[in-house]
């Protein structure tokens, strides 16, 4: 790894915008004692999209029993799984009007099917909650559990997310706990037990990759029959997190989703703010992710 550059660029300085849409989404958050990954995750976007009225509801807990070199989110030994959560997930998602509902999860590797009954049940209760509303799922990787990918995949959610995060050779370093050719698997396993669901995965540069693994790491993606892509810059969330090994500029992240386009991406979103579920709705065709006055 390579020594972190002194100053954040120019490109990188987000002003994170206050108003009255942001404290809604927040209040709506605390009614339900639900957990957002924008917060859990110092997403710099987070701020943005509580104005847009949107988040990305985190369900099983705030603590994950891996500790990944990049994430924010806390490492330790979350609890039992509450079964109210997804009703919960559900009347937030009504209350805020989405139409587009992004569910992720901390990886809960103490639980027997890795928490994926509880994101079947959430995306059940949102189906009944918000019939309009189309549904994304960011999963972990189950351990490599075929039937937990499987019991997602059979609750019916519109977009199965899950990231690879980095290039192979990078996997021992940024993430120790996870298998590159586990997590390719299984995207290829949601196109096998469903072939019209739309898959999804993202990268974070900027951990030391080069150009070719980063094309490499794209045309696997589409050998296992992904479509939809995102690419964004890896930002360090403290001093005890890896460092940055380089501030990529926006033209280079316009150039990979050219070739991703090129290369048959249905949708390739690239850029040094971009995260997973950063305006997914547009992935959709929605222009606005909420029926609420006054959101872009």
């Amino acid at each position: 790894m390579e020594r972190e550059p002194a100053r954040l660029p120019s490109w990188l300085r987000v002003r994170s915008p206050l108003g009255e849409a942001t404290g809604r989404v927040r209040e709506v958050l605390k009614k339900y004692h639900l957990n957002t990954v924008c917060q859990s995750a110092a997403c710099p976007n987070a701020g943005q999209c509580f104005a847009e009225g949107t988040a990305t509801f985190m369900i099983l807990g705030r603590e994950c029993t891996r500790d990944c070199r990049f994430c924010a989110v806390r490492p330790g030994q979350p609890g039992p799984p509450n079964p109210t959560e997804p009703e919960r997930v559900a009347a937030a998602a009504r209350e805020l009007g989405l139409r587009h509902v992004v569910v992720t999860s901390v990886t809960r590797d103490d639980l027997p099917d890795g928490g994926a009954g509880h994101f079947a049940a959430t995306i059940t209760a949102i189906r009944e909650a918000v019939p309009e509303a189309t549904v994304e799922v960011l999963t972990p990787d189950f351990g490599g559990d075929p039937k937990a990918v499987a019991a997602v995949v059979a609750a019916g959610p519109d977009v199965y997310n899950h990231n690879l995060e980095t290039v192979p050779r990078l996997y021992p370093i940024v993430r120790p706990g996870a298998d590159y050719r586990r997590s390719l698997a299984l995207l290829r396993r949601v196109k096998e037990l469903q072939p019209a669901m739309r898959t999804k995965s993202g990268l974070m540069v900027g951990l030391g990759e080069t150009e070719e693994e980063i094309l490499a790491v794209l045309a696997d993606l589409r050998a296992a029959g992904c479509e939809m892509l995102t690419i964004g810059q890896y930002l360090r969330p403290s001093r005890d997190h890896l460092p940055v090994a380089e501030y990529v500029p926006p033209e280079r992240f316009a150039a990979w989703a050219e070739e991703a386009r090129a290369m048959g991406f249905s949708y390739a979103a690239a850029g040094p703010l971009v995260r997973s579920s950063y305006h997914a709705g547009e992935a959709m065709g929605l222009k606005r992710y909420a029926t609420r006055s006054g959101t872009d």
